[in-house]
């Protein structure tokens, strides 16, 4: 802070905190590599929105070649592949003979050939496999020939296949918003992650920055250093916000564009859960690494001081991912690995209303603590400059 921040704190009676919280949020809003991450980050979100948009609308239209004894066969797969699959379109292309077919193949002119053998079909392809036309074919070919096998037996294909239906549910929400929970949910995860690594970690250069420059000695002596402190993880916190805001609308907006937009009113309430939960554990993570900051005295220290709070963000990353079960339901209440467990339970469904209000407190109260202990640990580390101060050194050190 400079004497001009410190003779204004005089005279108008803001309190510092208020001062350093301002501090932080201009200096990084006007710095041009948080503006241009912040700006790639938007692109390449619009970007994958666009691509999944376009590929939801792309229909994949496929050239089948058939020999006579396969035309029959393949007519029906021309016909019944929209039925299968509504982004599939097949087109008949006659040959005379295999060796007719194989040469297509080898000029490209069909996408493969479908010819009997001694036990059913074979698709055959040049180089690879073309998944949707598989899919398409196995199940024309599956109905085509029950049908005919049913025929014969003088029964029907719904009766042959009676009882044969498996169908799946869940004990805590449905299957339709299970695989939708679990694509935002690494979304919210990464989300997170990202956001607490980048900024933790700019937060505490930042720290290690005014130690080894000697300037917080002169903060010290306008402000209290918990003020200082404040209004770090306010400022830090603030545009942590601020961004996960316009990620979060950007990819609601997009997502309103694709085929998935009927999920959206379904994705708004646990988007506010998720921005509750990570202004909470954002908090508490941003005091642990402003505290990482002040136990070192250059920056080659910050490795040493950080590898418990990486350590730990590494293990809520990962067990946001893959966590499930009672382990899942465990870990919701669990700070601070709720603040990324819980909202992908919402998301998923069949959470109890009380819930993810215990959990959120739960998250609060530890952040509270956090905060508190943080405060005493970056007070007395850091105006200590002798080198890298350990925790004991820095919770047992007169002030």
């Amino acid at each position: 802070m400079s004497t001009t921040d410190t003779n204004r704190d005089r005279q108008t009676g803001e309190p510092g905190w208020l001062l350093v919280t301002r501090r932080e949020v201009v200096s990084r809003i006007t710095d041009k590599s948080f503006l241009i991450g912040t700006a790639l980050m938007v692109v390449m979100l619009v970007g994958f929105i666009g691509f999944t948009a376009w590929q939801d609308e792309r229909t994949s239209d496929y050239d089948l070649a058939a020999t006579p004894d396969a035309v029959a066969m393949a007519t029906a797969v021309a016909d019944n592949a929209s039925a299968i699959d509504d982004k599939v379109s097949v087109k008949l292309v006659e040959v005379a003979d295999e060796d007719a077919a194989k040469a297509a193949l080898r000029d490209e002119d069909v996408d493969a050939w479908l010819h009997p053998t001694d036990d059913g079909w074979q698709l055959t392809s040049e180089s690879s496999e073309q998944d949707s036309l598989t899919t398409v074919v196995e199940g024309v070919v599956r109905q085509q020939v029950l049908t005919e096998n049913a025929t014969a037996a003088g029964s029907s294909v719904e009766q042959l296949e009676a009882g044969s239906t498996v169908s799946t549910d869940f004990l805590r929400g449905d299957a339709e918003r299970a695989s939708v929970a679990e694509a935002v949910g690494f979304v919210f995860v990464f989300l997170f992650y990202f956001a607490a690594l980048i900024f933790g970690m700019q937060l505490a250069s930042s720290v290690i920055e005014e130690k080894q420059s000697r300037i917080v000695e002169i903060i010290a002596a306008a402000i209290p250093l918990r003020h200082l402190l404040a209004g770090k993880v306010l400022g830090n916190t603030a545009l942590a916000v601020v961004q996960l805001l316009v990620y979060v609308a950007v990819g609601l907006v997009g997502l309103s564009f694709t085929s998935y937009k009927s999920y959206v009113p379904a994705l708004s309430g646990p988007t506010v859960w998720f921005i509750a939960f990570f202004l909470a554990g954002f908090v508490a993570l941003a005091c642990l690494w402003a505290v990482a900051g002040s136990l070192a005295s250059r920056t080659e220290d910050l490795q040493a001081t950080s590898t418990p709070l990486t350590m730990l963000m590494l293990a809520m990353f990962f067990g946001g991912l893959s966590l499930d079960g009672r382990g899942q339901v465990i870990a919701s209440f669990i700070p601070p690995v709720s603040a990324v467990v819980m909202p992908k339970r919402i998301l998923a469904g069949g959470v109890d209303w009380w819930e993810p209000l215990v959990a959120l407190g739960l998250l609060a109260v530890f952040a509270a603590i956090t905060v508190m202990v943080g405060e005493r640990l970056y007070r007395r580390a850091l105006l200590q400059t002798g080198g890298r101060v350990t925790l004991r050194q820095a919770w047992s050190s007169a002030e």
